[in-house]
């Protein structure tokens, strides 16, 4: 039987049509809970289908649908953002946010993309700046969804409000359309990691953030940023000889990043080290 690490590479080497992103989330979960019965949790999203299809008629159109499964996600199960704890890594688990009914945009938006996608809604995931959201295409337009928000739909308008919080007045030369196209299966499992890494890094939980930033590079292994996030884990670590070969890859990428002086200063430092060990 293989382990949650072996199953993790599996699934990052399918293509992104073949690949479960419930599955892969959940085996992101496991490494937390190595325990983690990840088949109970993919039966859950089956029953909240099954909730949900039991509350609309067969012909029901798309938008019949969400409204019925925001009702019964938001007004009846209580799914909700939380807002108290917005870093507890809980929230990027989905198994936590299955039990616990909490979550953040991306998690949420999971499980309403899985729930929807087994009532053959084809909702697609937009990662938007700052909060992630959903997107159902309808022939006469995309509706976007916010599962953090109970669901709600999102004007051009709310969108560009969104942008100005976090962009201030340069969002008006952002290109709305582009910062609406649908995310992979795999840009998404990436986003969660990063996340997740954010919160480890923050709390200095170094062996935690260096797992996580390994699974990130298992799917991105030329994204300079995290090569240097994990070259940096490592200094911190101690292991000299990984953290010199990452920040050297992460230079050569990134040659004129803004952190390019830091980084260099950090090589040589590194080099030195190095020199004094056999």
């Amino acid at each position: 039987m293989m382990n949650a690490g072996e199953r993790w590479q599996q699934l990052v080497g399918m293509s992104d049509e073949a690949l479960d992103l419930a599955e892969a989330a959940l085996t992101i979960a496991q490494q937390e809970y190595p325990h983690l019965n990840i088949a109970s949790y993919m039966k859950r999203l089956d029953e909240l289908a099954d909730a949900v299809r039991a509350r609309v008629m067969p012909d029901a159109t798309p938008e019949h649908i969400v409204a019925t499964m925001n009702h019964y996600f938001f007004k009846e199960q209580g799914f909700t953002g939380n807002n108290e704890d917005y870093y507890d890594p809980r929230n990027s688990f989905l198994n936590e946010v299955l039990d616990r009914k909490l979550g953040i945009p991306i998690t949420l938006s999971i499980v309403y993309m899985e729930v929807g996608r087994r009532l053959d809604l084809p909702l697609e995931g937009i990662a938007f700046p700052g909060h992630f959201l959903v997107k159902l295409p309808l022939k006469q337009g995309n509706v976007i969804l916010d599962p953090y928000l109970d669901g709600i739909s999102l004007s051009e308008e709310d969108l560009h409000e969104r942008l100005r919080q976090v962009y201030g007045e340069a969002h008006m030369e952002m290109s709305l359309d582009r910062l609406l196209d649908s995310a992979n299966k795999k840009e998404i499992l990436a986003r969660i990691l990063r996340n997740l890494k954010t919160i480890y890094l923050r709390t200095d939980e170094f062996d935690k953030a260096l797992s996580v930033v390994e699974r990130i590079l298992s799917i991105a292994p030329h994204s300079a940023e995290d090569l240097r996030d994990r070259g940096l884990i490592y200094q911190r670590l101690e292991c000299v000889h990984a953290a010199l070969e990452d920040l050297r890859n992460y230079f050569d990428l990134a040659p004129d990043a803004s952190d390019a002086v830091d980084i260099r200063a950090r090589i040589i430092e590194l080099q030195g080290q190095a020199s004094t060990l056999h």
